[in-house]
């Protein structure tokens, strides 16, 4: 974590030094698991691999301890527990705000195909070559400062259109589909997800990746559906969101344009079929071991144990007591204890991903120092 970083973290929470011991839950942990997706972003950061959306820069310790991490191949769980004990320090993130906050994000499954016809009309659009992303904590001259992505004129820089523009046609030739879906609220979805398998009409599998946004800001729908009155936060599920934008066109297509960010995709053709989407760390993601966090906070690669509920259905919760790894990030993952926890692909990956808004305590294990 750059001296910047931290100065900013100091105004948002406080870290309070813990001992493993403190952590319930901790020697139960499948340590291996964890061991193995930290590995996945150890291989990055020690290449120096780019970043898809860029975070903090990696401490020196934190590049150090993945070096010594990288000359160990299978360790058994009791090794692996050792490894981050030895060079771990766990540290309570304390928000100002109050507690810790976790939700759940899924690798989305949908019909697609690759020409429009009657039935798939809602394209997913590839990156424009105007689109400029501006890196974090960044800005371009003349453009307001929250912006995280502008357009490249020949004057200069300007802001890039919001999605309602971007869905009236304003990139004009630029817009270019990569694959059609069938209705707008799965295309919304997958905006939010970030990535997806599509199942093309004529049997195959199609992977699409993030590859850049337009940089406005995030609005969660949901949240204004509960504002609204529309539905309560309770009883709000992920399938029900999708149910009310199907059967509520007109108005659904406004309270989506409400969310004026706008992501676009590539097809992920390195990607593997057992593998997970590329996040945000440039690497395929892990089921029940990544964790998207705030990347103007905090580095990719950092372990960081969670300690809460996990919800097995909307009356039923089982305890989460688990060694996440931090490889993404988010548009509405902001604040230093908050998270989005990766379930997987498909649909009862989602189904658990749309029932996890719960409190968490989130406990970052930052690196000791060398000696």
């Amino acid at each position: 974590m750059s001296a910047e970083a931290g100065a900013s973290l100091a105004d948002k929470a406080r870290l309070e030094a813990l001992s493993f011991k403190d952590l319930a839950g901790w020697e139960a942990d499948d340590h291996q698991a964890a061991f193995q997706a930290f590995l996945r972003s150890c291989k990055a950061l020690d290449a120096s691999a780019a970043e898809l959306r860029p975070a903090q820069a990696p401490r020196d310790d934190l590049l150090a301890v993945c070096r010594k991490a990288l000359t160990i191949t299978q360790p058994s769980g009791a090794e692996a527990r050792q490894f981050f004990e030895a060079h771990f320090q766990p540290f309570a993130v304390i928000p100002h705000t109050g507690n810790g906050f976790l939700t759940g994000y899924y690798e989305p499954e949908f019909m697609g195909s690759r020409t429009p016809d009657s039935a798939y009309t809602v394209p997913l659009l590839a990156r424009p070559e105007d689109l400029v992303t501006i890196p974090q904590g960044e800005t371009l001259p003349g453009l307001d400062k929250g912006l995280q992505a502008a357009r490249r004129t020949g004057n200069g820089y300007e802001p890039y259109p919001d999605r309602a523009a971007i869905e009236d046609g304003a990139l004009g030739s630029l817009a270019k589909p990569i694959v059609y879906l069938c209705e707008p609220g799965e295309a919304f979805i997958l905006h939010v997800q970030g990535s997806a398998r599509i199942r093309l009409n004529d049997g195959s599998v199609m992977r699409v990746a993030y590859a850049g946004r337009n940089g406005r800001p995030y609005t969660s729908i949901g949240r204004l559906l509960v504002q609204q009155g529309v539905m309560d936060l309770e009883s709000m599920t992920l399938e029900k969101l999708m149910g009310w934008l199907r059967d509520h066109p007109g108005p659904a297509k406004a309270l989506m344009r409400q969310n004026q960010s706008y992501i676009f995709f590539r097809e992920a053709t390195e990607l593997a079929p057992e593998d997970g989407p590329i996040g945000g760390a440039g690497i395929p993601l892990v089921p029940g071991r990544s964790l998207a966090v705030d990347r103007s906070l905090w580095a990719y690669g950092l372990p960081v144990w969670l300690d809460g509920q996990l919800p097995v259905t909307l009356d039923e919760a089982e305890p989460l007591r688990r060694l996440m790894i931090a490889q993404d990030t988010g548009s509405a993952i902001v604040g230093p204890a908050r998270g989005d926890f990766f379930f997987g692909s498909g649909a009862e990956a989602g189904r658990r991903a749309g029932l996890l808004r719960h409190a968490v305590r989130f406990v970052v294990l930052q690196p000791k120092p060398r000696s």
